[in-house]
């Protein structure tokens, strides 16, 4: 309790009680839009991140400073062995250097983009009562629904809900998934796994190892699909959609909508990645650092909130999740030399996701852990 005077007389104002505010928040299963749909003009204070947090350095216009995100195109990359050479070359240089690019022609029609987003929509935008039979924190489920994965762990929670599918290798049944996504995640499944692989094949020629080499190892095995619903934040300042993290997958492909607000660390500067009409995100994963002994790099990013809202989008995660997988991770043996030496240790994917969640998103490298 806390002395608060007042009028000469000591009162007693009650302490923040977080545990049960998260609890009280959690059981509603209404999410974030629950709390925007009860009309509330200010955000709660499981949401506010530490003022260290959202006073971190942040360029507003990259390109002043001379600061681009790199964008690819992979026109006639199947076709063209000089295009496919450059293209290579401009994986190799966006992935040692920025663990981020954009994509541009890499044959998933805007059409499928853009019903992918608005089935994503429809899902966190229809009633709450056909919601809630899908939202759960059993992550071993094939399809799960809820606010926050680390909400009971992280400092602060984030201003999202989301729904994962994990659609490979042993994907969910089409009536397991729910009705308003149910076609398109199917659907984009197909164009982003055919696209992973295109995407494996030039990351192993980047490292100088044959076309197939992250495929046979299985770094395309896995597919886990990570839908974010981020309404219009009473209170933007105080929160983010995203809290700073590097992803816990091999490679990660984004489809962002037009609203914008993903930022990544730099040079130690925040910058954002603007919305390219019809591109894709691909950024490094925390397993290709490691497996790439720090050749390619796993970046920190965050996403902001805003007032303007709703914010849409798919990250396809490929990683096998925690499905039973007895193979071991290290990196590459063709990559070492004595000049060069392991800095990692070897581990399983379970048991570096097992980390990843118990950590939760709290702006630390979960790949700290294992370096040797």
């Amino acid at each position: 309790m806390v002395d608060v005077a007042k009028g000469g007389e000591v009162q007693l104002e009650p302490e923040y009680d977080r545990v049960s505010e998260i609890k009280a928040f959690d059981e509603t299963k209404g999410g974030v839009k629950g709390l925007v749909d009860a009309g509330i003009s200010e955000v709660p204070r499981l949401f506010h991140q530490p003022p260290d947090t959202l006073g971190e350095t942040h360029v507003p216009s990259a390109s002043l400073y001379g600061y681009t995100i790199p964008v690819i195109d992979l026109e006639g990359v199947k076709e063209d062995r000089s295009a496919r050479k450059s293209i290579v070359e401009q994986v190799r240089i966006a992935s040692k250097e920025w663990g981020f690019f954009q994509i541009i022609n890499h044959g998933i029609p805007v059409s499928v983009l853009e019903e992918m987003k608005l089935s994503i929509r429809s899902f966190f935008e229809q009633d709450v009562e056909l919601k809630k039979p899908f939202y759960t924190r059993d992550f071993t489920k094939k399809v799960v629904h809820n606010s926050n994965f680390h909400l009971h762990t992280a400092p602060a929670a984030n201003w999202r809900d989301s729904i994962f599918c994990n659609m490979a290798p042993d994907p969910p049944s089409a009536e397991e998934l729910p009705e308003p996504i149910r076609d398109m995640m199917v659907q984009y499944t197909e164009c982003i796994m055919s696209l992973g692989h295109l995407l494996f094949e030039l990351i192993s020629e980047a490292l100088g190892l044959n076309p197939d080499h992250l495929l046979k190892i299985d770094c395309a095995k896995g597919l886990g699909q990570l839908c974010h619903y981020a309404p219009a934040c009473p209170q933007p300042e105080l929160t983010l959609v995203t809290t700073k993290h590097a992803d816990n997958s091999f490679l990660t492909v984004l489809l962002q909508d037009h609203v914008g607000g993903l930022q990544v660390l730099h040079e130690n500067q925040w910058i954002d990645v603007p919305p390219v009409p019809g591109a894709l995100v691909v950024n490094i994963g925390d397993l290709l650092q490691l497996i790439s002994n720090d050749s390619l790099v796993s970046v920190e990013h965050r996403v902001l909130a805003n007032s303007v809202g709703p914010r849409v989008s798919v990250g396809s995660f490929f990683v096998t999740g925690f499905h039973p997988n007895p193979r071991v991770y290290g990196p590459i043996k063709e990559l070492l030399s004595d000049e060069n030496p392991p800095k990692y240790m070897e581990t399983t994917v379970i048991e570096y996701l097992t980390h990843f969640k118990n950590k939760g998103l709290d702006g630390k490298s979960a790949l700290t852990h294992f370096r040797i």
